[in-house]
């Protein structure tokens, strides 16, 4: 259903700080970083940040009630906080899969709210589809199945014709020849031995990202495309994971797992103009999982920061409040 623009927004909860925040060792190579913030008592819920390789910020805190949900977030293999940076040895959707596990058994967490957006709503879908029995509810945003027609529309020349002054620089920064693929062609890139080769190739990737996640261009987001750090964990995980198709068995695996949890508390929030993972996802995914609410926001893009989107994921977030605490 589509949102009447005129209603009144309501903006997100004031900022809290976190009560805890640790390091947790999940494999041999990798350490991922977590924080707990809110009501240490609260229902627990988990934010599955974008990406890959996005890492989470403290404005993440801010979709949930502070006093009613305890609030985990935490750094994905080799981005933001965990170590070692932008690595990507043993980095798969099944190794994030079984860290969200670890990292709820290391709280002593019987089970928990599940919260994503952009890749954070594909990692939620894996998540909850292998263990749906540890998920209480589902908010998801930005719908994206890493499909091939996904990944071809963003980065084979679909946005461009949205976008083409933004797609420029990314596109002149490959040879001619080598522009049947962009993914192939930044993966050789941003594997490079050279690391100049691997920063500026990291820089073009994440720009061209963050200039089209907005219905209207946000310059913040246009910056965190010139650090150079940020940038190489983004670009180099991402495209790892578009390169290998996000580690699924199958194209249209998300959607034919959807039985799984049909019976979760779900919700689908989706920009009517998001560029990034088009509404096409959203549409497949509310065709196979009517039971789910499904909200298109009209005058919004791809960023849970819009004003629409924000308003309708605390939304989602109080009705699931609403509804635990009965």
């Amino acid at each position: 259903m589509e949102m009447d623009p005129s209603e009144v927004k309501k903006g997100l909860y004031a900022q809290v700080e976190p009560y805890d925040t640790g390091f947790l060792k999940v494999s041999d190579v990798h350490t991922i970083y977590y924080e707990q913030s809110g009501n240490p008592q609260g229902h627990p819920v988990v934010f599955l940040h974008g990406g890959p390789g996005a890492g989470t910020s403290p404005g993440n805190r801010r979709f949930f009630d502070p006093e009613f949900y305890r609030i985990v977030l935490f750094d994905q293999r080799g981005a933001g906080r965990s170590t070692p940076h932008a690595c990507l040895e043993q980095n798969t959707t099944w190794d994030l899969v079984a860290d969200i596990e670890k990292l709820r058994e290391h709280l002593d967490i019987p089970e928990w709210q599940v919260f994503g957006g952009s890749w954070g709503s594909t990692l939620a879908l894996a998540y909850s589809q292998t263990h749906p029995d540890k998920v209480t509810g589902i908010v998801l945003r930005g719908i994206f199945l890493l499909r091939k027609k996904e990944l071809a529309w963003f980065y084979e020349g679909g946005a461009a014709a949205i976008f083409p002054d933004a797609w420029e620089p990314f596109r002149d920064f490959i040879p001619e020849e080598e522009r049947n693929c962009f993914i192939a062609a930044y993966s050789r890139r941003l594997t490079s031995s050279d690391p100049t080769v691997q920063i500026e190739a990291a820089k073009r990737w994440t720009m061209w990202e963050m200039m089209t996640a907005h219905l209207i261009q946000n310059n913040d987001n246009i910056k965190r495309g010139e650090d150079d750090k940020f940038s190489l964990a983004f670009a180099r995980i991402e495209n790892h994971y578009f390169v290998n198709k996000g580690f699924l068995p199958s194209d249209s695996y998300l959607l034919d797992n959807v039985d799984k949890i049909r019976h979760i508390k779900a919700f689908i929030v989706q920009g009517r103009y998001d560029v990034c993972c088009p509404m096409m996802s959203a549409w497949d995914l509310h065709k196979v999982w009517p039971e789910a609410e499904f909200k298109v926001v009209p005058d919004a893009g791809h960023s849970a920061n819009e004003v629409g989107i924000a308003a309708e994921l605390r939304s989602a977030t109080e009705k699931l409040r609403d509804m635990l605490r009965k």
